[in-house]
């Protein structure tokens, strides 16, 4: 193996975060050289090294797009294999519809991390702080605004009221539960508990080192269900996406979710395995309605579409890993996936068409202009995120030939209040579709960009309050219709899950449905075994 004519040939193709990449590059040429003498970087086989996004708070009120969570905290109820709610610390709930009543009887013999007993009063200050406290900032408060009492009736037993019939309340009661005891005079926002998480969960956290980028887990021996078999994991907290697919080359990690084109080279190739998870997680162009640009422009957004060769950009950015999104629900497979919603097909000739009808002319340098303005808007693109920088500079170049001018600017980290007129979006809504709600609601907790459709919020909110399955379905149906008309953004693709492991580890279920960046992929972390022989 010529380890210098490969740099080479690798460093000239992604110029992209030189200094991060160089340097994860020589240790990868060190490791490969050390393999190929017979040394084996391989951590413990009781260790899954698993490289993971990058992170500052673990949280589960904070922080909904990290595995972390997930697997470190327990929420009153969790989801199956099929993406049913069913129950976790709670042992059993019944729900009284004349009173809107939920009474869950929680589990007794469960211990937080640190051995104190979780009771009854945990479940009543984290619901509260989701309920009550108004300084919390959140993306998913908009999920938990139709309670409107939580009440502790003994240790055991917690009772929560409802102003509203709310469909989709059983899959919020997943949530990770807080310990009181340790936050109750704590800013939830601040607080050092979010570097120092203490939990229910399957795993214990034991410390965060970070200069050396991980996060370490130990199994939680007194857990109240199955015992994972895998002793430990160590979280590494990677950015840049190439440096995954070295991690995984060169022994440094056992698991990583890696974009289309990393993952293709993996395929086939001995020691490794490829998993393909369906994932409810897509990409779009997300325009900020507070900007001055889309106030005057909102009506040319929908339009975008058409100039948009979606087919391309899943062929060559997503190595045909996707597939074209028109509607936030549409791999819902109960409430969506309305083809009458599909009303946009990549077609120059009908998008000159439609922008004329929209006062839009092209100037002498071919790029449309209205009343005065041209049509010229800017989105944040993360720079470490590879497969949405290339995403974003495909459609920019498309967009161009159209005569629309999409500037990009690469950030670190997404700023909102910058006026950028919007960003690379990514969102899933992988469970009930009223996870989307939140986003698309006028003044819902995740509705960032501020886009507002007093249609879309009525539709929205009856399919959130009625109970029959025919009518709910109806109406996400016709939300899907009216966010075609009058989108929020404009969709791009589905992206599939690709995940790559060593062919060591065992016990992976891709049926499940993954979330925002594949997120989920931990949800039977219990039945998996782990050889590093």
């Amino acid at each position: 193996m010529n380890c210098r004519k490969k740099f080479a040939k690798w460093f000239f193709r992604n110029r992209r975060n030189k200094i991060t990449m160089l340097v994860t590059a020589l240790l990868c040429i060190i490791s490969v050289c050390l393999n190929f003498t017979g040394y084996a970087l391989r951590s413990d086989s009781d260790t899954l090294v698993y490289a993971g996004e990058n992170t500052d708070t673990i949280n589960p009120v904070l922080d909904s797009h990290n595995e972390l969570p997930n697997i470190i905290f327990s929420g009153l109820m969790k989801y199956n294999v099929s993406g049913k709610p069913v129950v976790d610390l709670a042992k059993s709930y019944t729900y009284d519809d004349s009173s809107l009543t939920y009474t869950f009887n929680l589990r007794q013999e469960v211990f937080w991390h640190d051995g104190k007993p979780f009771t009854s009063a945990d479940v009543v200050f984290t619901y509260n702080k989701l309920t009550k406290d108004k300084t919390l900032s959140a993306d998913i408060l908009s999920n938990y605004q139709d309670i409107s009492s939580v009440q502790a009736t003994d240790e055991h037993t917690v009772r929560i009221v409802l102003s509203k019939y709310n469909t989709a309340m059983l899959d919020y009661f997943t949530i990770g539960i807080l310990p009181k005891h340790l936050l109750e005079e704590q800013d939830i926002a601040t607080t050092s508990f979010n570097q120092n998480p203490v939990g229910t969960g399957r795993y214990k956290f034991e410390k965060w080192d970070r200069a050396g980028g991980t996060i370490s887990l130990v199994r939680n021996e007194k857990y109240y269900d199955k015992i994972p078999k895998i002793k430990k994991v160590i979280y590494k907290t990677v950015a840049v996406e190439s440096t995954k697919a070295l991690m995984l080359q060169s022994g440094e990690a056992d698991l990583a979710w890696l974009n289309a084109n990393y993952a293709k080279r993996f395929r086939g190739k001995t020691g490794f395995k490829n998993y393909d998870f369906k994932t409810a997680d897509y990409r779009a162009i997300s325009p900020d309605f507070r900007t001055d640009f889309w106030v005057k422009n909102k009506d040319s957004i929908g339009v975008l579409n058409y100039a948009i060769d979606k087919t391309s950009v899943i062929k060559s950015v997503l190595n045909n890993q996707g597939r074209i999104a028109y509607s936030p629900i549409q791999l819902n497979n109960t409430f969506g996936g309305n083809k009458a919603a599909a009303i946009y097909s990549y077609n120059l000739a009908k998008f000159a068409k439609e922008m004329q009808k929209l006062g839009w002319k092209k100037d002498s340098t071919g790029i449309y202009r209205r009343h005065g303005q041209k049509f010229h808007f800017t989105i944040q693109v993360r720079d470490y995120e590879e497969e949405r920088v290339d995403i974003a500079n495909v459609v920019s170049k498309q967009l161009k030939k159209a005569g629309v001018e999409m500037e990009i600017v690469l950030v670190t980290k997404f700023d909102w209040d910058a006026g950028y007129n919007g960003f690379l979006a990514g969102y899933a809504a992988e469970f009930d579709p009223d996870q989307s709600y939140q986003q698309f609601v006028t003044n819902g907790s995740s509705n960032t960009m501020k886009y507002s459709n007093p249609v879309i919020d009525d539709l929205l909110t009856k399919a959130r309050h009625t109970k029959d399955v025919a009518k709910r379905k109806t109406l996400y149906s016709e939300f899907e219709i009216e966010f075609a008309k009058k989108p929020a953004s404009v969709l791009i693709a589905y992206l599939h899950g690709n995940y790559v492991g060593i062919s060591g580890l065992k016990g992976l279920d891709t049926t499940r449905v993954l979330g925002h960046h594949a997120v989920g992929v931990m949800w039977n972390i219990e039945d998996w075994t782990l050889s590093k022989k």
